[in-house]
């Protein structure tokens, strides 16, 4: 059985850092990511990694967001830096099995506030 556990989130100051952690478990992962979603808004991507290495980020994290992954542990972390209230969402882990199956985590909160 595939299970997540999310950790790192917080309340920080607008310009802050915050790193986020997934480490998962019950299966090898082909792709794993993190997404989010505002009050009000749409989940969506902000950035993902496939087993191999390849990136992807959504344009409005390029440049300050870094994502990683360790696949010996099946933990995947999300290096916020330069945080903006903008930023503010709750940010939920999502993986894929390499048995099939996307799952994903239970959230935790990112709140960017002075």
């Amino acid at each position: 059985q595939v299970h997540l556990v999310e950790s790192g989130g917080g309340l920080v100051q607008p310009g802050g850092s915050l790193r986020l952690s997934c480490a998962a478990s019950g299966s090898i992962f082909t792709n794993m990511g993190w997404y989010r979603q505002a009050p009000g808004k749409q989940r969506e991507l902000v950035a993902a990694i496939t087993r191999g290495g390849t990136t992807n980020y959504a344009d409005s994290v390029k440049g300050r967001f870094t994502i990683s992954g360790d696949n010996a542990k099946n933990t995947v972390y999300l290096q916020m830096n330069s945080l903006k209230p903008e930023d503010t969402a709750v940010y939920y882990c999502n993986v894929d099995s390499l048995l099939g199956g996307n799952y994903w985590g239970q959230g935790t909160q990112v709140t960017v506030s002075s």
